[in-house]
């Protein structure tokens, strides 16, 4: 029943977030929406391995850029898209499974996890802004320092560089490879695989004395993160058409952690409604001077966490879960009224 039941709850969310992602045209434009749904995806990558994993990453900025600055040189020496876009995913998805076999078989606390994330990043984005000479260049893409690697192909059709993908079939393309990313880590956190990831991030110790290789399974899962955030990140090369080392920066990493706690940590709808919704708030500051938008990001994260610790996700799915229990109530007290009125009927 449980299973069935798991089953009939990923179909409903991928039903009504289909539903949601096909109307959304009818109110933001459509390369608007490509954006806010690329930070969906960045975001869920981190959700999967902080809010289920345990594992707080401060540097899933530099998987996003990865997988950006690999499709962006890749493109640009093969020509079209299909290898460069696997490309994206495999090479973030190596690096995060490397540096995190270094991070856990190292033993290394949370703290320095974090402190080696975050060094990690900067790293990349120092690096990335010193590479303006023409000396820095894989085959025929320059690196461009902080101007950046510009006029690469864009997504097309496999096989077919001439049939680009652009404007409203991006979009469509963005919201599928979002669905199909989180049926996938879905079915990843019923499977075996993931109820263990779970128990590891509740009790590491006790999970080593059951015989289970904490070590080995929180690589996997960092490494599945950060082939998410290059999915990202790819997607975001597509989009913008143009990959700066700003892709690298601390704000990009501020902002993904922000998303992730305003959202609702360990659910999987919250990052991605966290990401959503402030990318679009964000947006919409940004058209104006008055006030600076880090501050409004920090005002609304201290604000989400003295109001709403279990984010907006847990706000919702508090109020689901009280209806929940008003409903076995309602039918004790309705089968007690009945037994009342057959027993006055038999008087």
């Amino acid at each position: 029943m449980t299973a069935r039941r798991q089953l009939r709850g990923t179909l409903a969310a991928l039903a009504i977030g289909a539903l949601v992602l096909l109307a959304a045209p009818l109110a933001i434009e459509s390369y608007t929406l490509s954006v806010l749904v690329i930070y969906a995806i960045l975001a869920l990558s981190l959700g999967l391995i902080w809010g289920f994993g345990g594992i707080l990453c401060f540097g899933q900025a530099a998987f996003y850029g990865l997988g950006a600055y690999t499709y962006a040189i890749a493109a640009i020496n093969i020509g079209e898209s299909t290898l460069p876009f696997l490309l994206g995913i495999a090479v973030p998805f190596a690096f995060a499974f490397l540096l995190g076999a270094m991070m856990f078989y190292g033993r290394l606390s949370d703290v320095y996890l974090g402190v080696i994330t975050l060094v990690v990043t900067l790293i990349f984005f120092k690096f990335m802004n010193s590479t303006a000479g023409p000396e820095y260049a894989i085959g025929q893409a320059r690196l461009g320092g902080f101007n950046g690697i510009p006029g690469y192909p864009i997504l097309n059709v496999p096989g077919d560089p001439g049939w680009v993908i652009y404007d409203r079939a991006f979009y469509y393309v963005c919201a599928a490879a979002l669905l199909v990313v989180y049926a996938l880590v879905r079915w990843l956190l019923a499977s075996p695989f993931g109820r263990i990831a779970v128990a590891i991030r509740e009790n590491e110790q006790r999970a080593e004395l059951m015989g289970y290789d904490a070590r080995l399974r929180k690589t996997v899962l960092f490494a599945i993160g950060g082939g998410i955030a290059g999915l990202a990140g790819t997607l975001f090369a597509c989009w913008a058409e143009i990959v700066t080392p700003g892709l690298f920066s601390l704000a990009q990493s501020a902002e993904i952690i922000i998303w992730c706690i305003v959202g609702g940590l360990g659910t999987l709808v919250g990052p991605v409604i966290g990401a959503m919704v402030l990318g679009y708030a964000k947006f919409l500051l940004g058209q104006q001077s008055l006030i600076d938008n880090t501050l409004v990001l920090g005002l609304i994260l201290v604000l989400s966490v003295l109001v709403l610790p279990r984010g907006i996700a847990g706000l919702f799915l508090s109020g689901w879960e009280r209806a929940g229990r008003r409903r076995p109530r309602r039918a004790r007290r309705g089968a007690r009224a009945r037994q009342r009125a057959r027993g006055l009927r038999h008087v």
